[in-house]
């Protein structure tokens, strides 16, 4: 399905190669598709790998199997398979994983548990055998790329390709992170996004690295959602080769542990605001800050309810500031909330204050506002401390019309 860029699209950044990191592509041709489907990684021995992954209670054996693979800390390849999600596909789909996994071991002389393995796209059909066999042959002898072609190879209804870059300071060490990610619907994840991997070259030990990743999937890929759908397929790896040459990060109490967060965090807010800009039929991006909840994880609840509300949507699709659907959404939200302390705004202009509409409203600069791109609201809950920030898209024709025709 060829799509226009989306309007909300950003360019793909400048990003440097991360020691330890090879990557290549290849056509496997899971879909009659004219294009690379499978990305490969290959990465420097002793390797930390962490991930996060969705919650669906029917996940694909590729999450199963990556679940396990990282509680054992240590990775030497990724493989990525576009076109085919391998998702409620039974024992059929968990032997094309395995199948995956010892081709690339024996061609790089480790084990199968250190090789992960993802698949997107279309959810009931098996990944054929012979197509996932001769991809790997081809991807081996390939030669490397950079991130925009590994970025594009990833991606199914994407209209652009995703990456973000940060580097930061571990005491006289420089270390580089870069992450690239594909999403565009399903998004609703509850854990992390449809596939998403970050790779540095700093030295982090895997308990550590898995503790920084989850924390940062809380701040970024648990708020963002597009139509309110999470993936069986669900991942964020995070990989670290060490080859930079810092002393191992293995607590908050080393040098750099703080800096090497903000780096990590930076690249998974970008990565996953890339992701609700591509939304499908997305014309803008909104931003839903909520304050004043009983604690952040009320305030993230209330703000995903709004954010995953059709009517709240369709009303910043057609610019209109009716602030008594966001009241609706934070009434059913199932969290702690008082009608005559609410309060409402848009693009910084409240509409209403502690559950009256304001008698001095005026709507002119608010219309304004939702005529742009990137829209902001605001609700206080006049309950307690608790805020929290979440990322959407709104909802137009466009979703209809791709999710309709997305098998042919």
């Amino acid at each position: 399905m060829d799509l226009p860029p989306s309007p909300l699209a950003r360019p793909f950044p400048d990003m440097p190669p991360i020691a330890g990191v090879e990557l290549r592509v290849a056509r496997a041709r899971y879909k009659e598709w004219d294009r690379a489907d499978l990305t490969f990684a290959k990465l420097a021995e002793g390797t930390s790998v962490a991930g996060v992954f969705t919650s669906s209670a029917c996940a694909s054996s590729e999450v199963e199997l990556g679940r396990e693979q990282v509680k054992l800390g240590e990775a030497c390849a990724l493989v990525v398979n576009a076109g085919n999600s391998n998702a409620f596909t039974g024992i059929r789909g968990r032997e094309a994983v395995e199948q995956i996994m010892a081709q690339v071991a024996e061609a790089l002389d480790c084990k199968p548990s250190e090789v992960l393995v993802s698949s997107t796209g279309v959810i009931g059909v098996p990944l054929p055998k012979d197509k996932a066999r001769e991809g790997i042959a081809a991807v081996l002898d390939a030669p490397t790329c950079g991130w925009e072609e590994a970025a594009q190879a990833i991606g199914t209804t994407d209209t652009f390709t995703k990456g973000a870059h940060a580097a930061a300071m571990l005491g006289e060490t420089r270390v580089e992170m870069c992450g690239i990610i594909k999403g565009s619907g399903m998004i609703a994840p509850d854990m992390a996004t449809m596939l998403g991997y970050i790779f540095t070259d700093a030295a982090v030990a895997p308990a550590f690295l898995q503790e920084l990743l989850s924390k940062a999937n809380a701040e970024t890929f648990s708020c963002i959602t597009v139509d309110g759908d999470t993936s069986t397929s669900d991942t964020v790896l995070a990989f670290a080769t060490g080859k930079a040459g810092n002393g191992e990060l293995s607590s908050w109490d080393d040098v750099g542990a703080d800096a090497f967060y903000a780096a990590l965090l930076e690249v998974c807010r970008e990565l996953a605001q890339l992701v609700v800009r591509d939304g499908e039929g997305a014309q803008k991006f909104i931003e839903i800050a909520v304050t004043g909840a009983k604690n952040d994880e009320s305030a993230r609840r209330v703000a995903l309810s709004i954010a995953n509300s059709p009517l709240v949507k369709t009303a910043i699709a057609g610019g209109d500031a009716n602030w008594g659907r966001v009241v609706m959404a934070v009434g059913k939200a199932g969290e702690p909330a008082d009608r005559d302390r609410l309060s409402i705004g848009f693009g910084g202009v409240w509409a209403a204050r502690e559950g009256q509409p304001l008698a001095d409203y005026d709507e002119a600069p608010v219309a304004k506002h939702l005529e742009g791109e990137e829209v902001r609201m605001d609700v206080d809950l006049g309950m307690g401390d608790g805020k929290a920030t979440v990322w959407t898209c709104d909802l137009t024709h466009g979703y209809i019309s791709i999710n309709a025709d997305y098998r042919s």
